[in-house]
This record gives structure tokens, sequence and C-alpha cells, in this order.
């Protein structure tokens, strides 16, 4: 669709989308990372376990050496012979073994979660398809996993090489050592080979973590009408409705409290009310009311009009008058103007004060505003 539109995919995904494509079996992975804790699980449970795989190696090895030559020759005892090398061998790798399931469980889902989908496992002709197949054979996320995977297979490979290639000597030493300590030797070579190719492999799977992550991200992006058909399909549900309403009274409150800084006064209940008012010095406009609230809200507004040397006036019944009959960024109704224009007058001349450019005005008296009693039946 988007294709076909023209449109470039610039919007983030919404979560409806997300949600749909990890219902699809379409989630982030990493392989890197599955290998890399695959190894790390693999060096770690040789450590612990490492004692134990010794002991029933060691046992398995002392009985192959103890056979008689009749022995050899009698296929009932070379099968009990076997069994008892065999249950040897899986018991010292138990341990070991199932360190290896849970990492490779894990593994995979440690970038993306967990999640199963039966869409992934359903045939599809697209599947099956040779012109898709070799579209994807070229496609450039196949060319970026061939250079990656070439990339990584010249690295580790480079790298084991130049480790095995060091400890040669020690891997030639084996030979002369006592089955016991030629078994612990060899498991400690194994854990130190295996501790440097996690150290490289987790390099890689810092890379291409991100990466994959960018990519699906990238993949999962939508078109703006794409993002516009999506809102007009679900606004209608409730809860849709409801959550817009909730992030639109959010972008409503931020944008309020950034414009109280600039108000001229804060008239207080003086506790449970406040609204905040500017005037132009238009004689054309009226004052505007530039952000109200109650309680919380009402003591943010208080909070940040002190910060900002905002004049503030406890009125309770022009407050109340106001924040009833007055929405934000609108004009204050023609019949509170008299009493908000004492309110003003009383507010700019104890600026000029401040400043030294008049004497010190007198208290308003709010008691004695002039409130309509239209305004009155809301307080």
């Amino acid at each position: 669709m988007a294709e076909d539109s023209g449109q470039e995919k610039t919007e983030d995904p919404t979560p409806k989308r997300i949600r749909e494509a990890r219902e699809k079996g379409d989630v982030p992975r990493s392989k890197e990372l599955a290998t890399t804790l695959v190894l790390m699980a693999a060096v770690f449970s040789v450590i612990i376990f490492g004692a134990q795989l010794a002991e029933h190696l060691l046992g398995m090895i002392e009985s192959n050496f103890v056979l008689d030559r009749q022995a050899i020759f009698d296929p009932n005892k070379m099968l009990s012979h076997f069994e008892v090398s065999v249950w040897e061998a899986l018991l010292g790798l138990a341990g070991v073994f199932f360190s290896l399931v849970v990492a490779s469980i894990v593994g995979p889902i440690a970038l993306g979660g967990w999640n199963f989908s039966g869409d992934s496992i359903l045939p599809k002709g697209s599947r099956i398809d040779p012109l898709a197949g070799i579209k994807r054979m070229f496609s450039l996320k196949s060319l970026v996993e061939l250079f990656k995977a070439i990339a990584k297979f010249s690295l580790v490979g480079g790298f084991a090489i130049l480790i095995l290639w060091n400890i040669r000597g020690d891997i030639l030493a084996l030979a002369t050592f006592e089955p016991r300590p030629a078994i612990d030797s060899a498991l400690e070579i194994i854990i130190w080979v295996f501790m440097a190719l996690s150290a490289v492999l987790i390099l890689v799977a810092l890379v291409d973590v991100p990466y994959q992550l960018y990519e699906y991200t990238e993949k999962m992006k939508m078109t703006l009408q794409e993002v516009k058909d999506e809102l007009k399909n679900t606004e209608g549900k409730p809860e849709v409705k409801g959550r817009i309403r909730q992030l639109q009274r959010e972008i409503a409150q931020r944008q309020m409290m950034t414009a109280v800084p600039d108000a001229d006064v804060v008239i207080t209940n003086p506790t449970h009310y406040a609204v905040a008012l500017k005037y132009e010095g238009d004689d054309r406009n009226a004052p505007i009311m530039v952000a109200k609230g109650v309680d919380f809200v009402a003591l943010k507004i208080r909070e940040i009009a002190e910060a900002n040397d905002v004049p503030i006036l406890s009125a309770p019944p022009l407050a109340r008058a106001i924040y009833n009959s007055t929405e934000i960024n609108d004009e204050i109704p023609s019949g509170l103007y008299m009493a908000v224009a004492q309110v003003l007058a009383y507010v700019f001349q104890l600026k000029r004060f401040k400043s030294r450019q008049a004497e010190r005005p007198t208290e308003v008296k709010v008691d004695e505003l002039p409130i309509p009693d239209e305004f009155k039946d809301n307080l």
C-alpha cells in the first residue's frame, strides 16, 4: 500500500502496528546475540561442571584401557562396555548439555522477547515463489547479511586460528600427560579459547543488536496516510477516544504552563483556584486568560508565577468567576471588565512603584470588586 501510494515511510510505527507485527511473528531478532549467549553458556557450564565432566571422562578412558583381548572378540561384552562408556559420557556432559539447551532457548528471544505466532509457520505462496526467492537473494537485506556473515567468519575464524597457533605447544603437550592431568588441561584450554571467542562475539553482538533494532524500526515505519487511516479506523472506539482526550488535556496543560511566566497577574482563591491573565495593552482587546487550574494545577501555576516574579493576588470571588466563565486563551467576559481592570491597574501601578516610578498604590479591596450576579451564580 505504501509503495503503491508513492509516499515515503517517515512516521514512527504506532503501538497497533507493532502489536499486529508481533501477532504475525515479526519481531526484532539478533543471531549474533543468540550465538554469543550460547558460547558464553558453554564457557560457564564447563567452569561449573568441569570437575564432573573430567571425572566421567576419566572413568570412560580407564574403562577403555582395561579391556582384555578376549573381551574384544565377545560381542556381548563389547556391547556392555559400549553402554558403560556412553553412560559415562552422558553423565559427564549432562550439565553442559542442559546449559546449552537453556541458552539455545533464551538466546533467540533475548532480543524481541518471547513470541509465538501461527502465521509464521503457515504455508505461503511467496515462500515457494522462485521470482520472490530470487528477489530476496539479491535484496539489500540479503547483501547486508552476506557481508555480516563474511565479516564475522573472517574475524572469529582469524582470531581462533591466532589463539590456537599461540597455544599449539600446550595442545601438543597434552599427549605427554597422564589421563587426569591431560583432561584438566584440555578443559582449561577449551575454557580460555571459548572465553576469547566470546569476547569477540560480544563485540559483534554490540554492533548487530542496534542494527537489528534500527532495521526493524525502519521496516515498521508508516506513511502519513497509513497513520491517518489507522486513526480513522480506531478513533471511534471509546478507549481510544478517552486516550486521545487525555493526551489533548496533557498537551494543553503543558502549553498552558509555559504561558504563566508571561502573564501579568495570577488571581487565586487563594488555594483551590488560580487563573493567569495577560493584557497586551491594546484598548481594542480585552485581557486574556492564559492558564487556569484547581488544586494541584492551581498550586503549580502559583509556583511558576512566584519563580518568575508574576504578581499573585488573592481575590476568591473574581478567581472563581473567571475560572467558571472563561476558557484558556479566550478573552474574559465583558461583565468582568471592570473588576479585572481594577486588578490590572493595581498590578501595573505596583510594578511602577517597585521600579520607583510611582507611589505605592492603594490595596485592591477584593470584596468590593464589581462582579455581576450572573457570575456569582456559578460561584
